[in-house]
């Protein structure tokens, strides 16, 4: 049997700063917006708006069922997750928990990003996918090296001008 006929998900490596940002949404909410959900209940409740036309109160069950959706989430990705040692992360090659800096000599410009899993992705924070298109064309290429990548635009080419942890 497979992992998927057992039901058990592939252990997810988390850096040490995805797994505090995502301990600390867990965290948020499960003592801070699960509360302030109950509360606004409540107050439905006790001011008798507690009926089936209240869209007010459809809102608010609408969103408690999105934040405990999200803590299930949290809750399984934590109980397969592997926290990645600092370590461990390749230098010699860009890896899991790298940070990449690249270089794009046709528009001038040289950027660092991080290699992390897709739970952690954060394209504003410079944090991307080693699944996805930029992320799986740099997974394994050395310093000097180029790589080429499809974007929405068409092909970008860089150059990967240093690796670290």
């Amino acid at each position: 049997m497979d992992e998927l006929e057992l039901g058990q998900a592939s252990p997810v490596q988390l850096t040490p700063e995805g797994h505090t940002r995502l301990k600390s949404e867990l965290e948020y909410l499960t003592k801070v917006k699960r509360d302030e959900i109950a509360q606004r209940i409540r107050d439905s409740k006790d001011h008798g708006e507690f009926s089936e036309d209240n869209n007010e109160l459809d809102e608010v069950k609408q969103e408690q069922a999105i934040v405990e959706n999200r803590i299930a989430e949290l809750k399984t990705i934590f109980s397969n997750a592997e926290l990645l040692d600092e370590s461990t992360i390749p230098t010699e090659f860009v890896g899991l928990g790298s940070r990449v800096t690249v270089k794009d000599d046709e528009r001038g410009i040289e950027f660092t990003l991080r290699m992390v899993a897709s739970i952690e992705a954060n394209p504003d924070e410079d944090q991307i996918s080693e699944e996805s298109p930029l992320g799986a064309a740099l997974m394994g290429a050395k310093p000097g090296e180029s790589i080429t990548y499809e974007a929405p635009v068409g092909p970008i080419t860089y150059q990967i001008t240093a690796i670290s942890r």
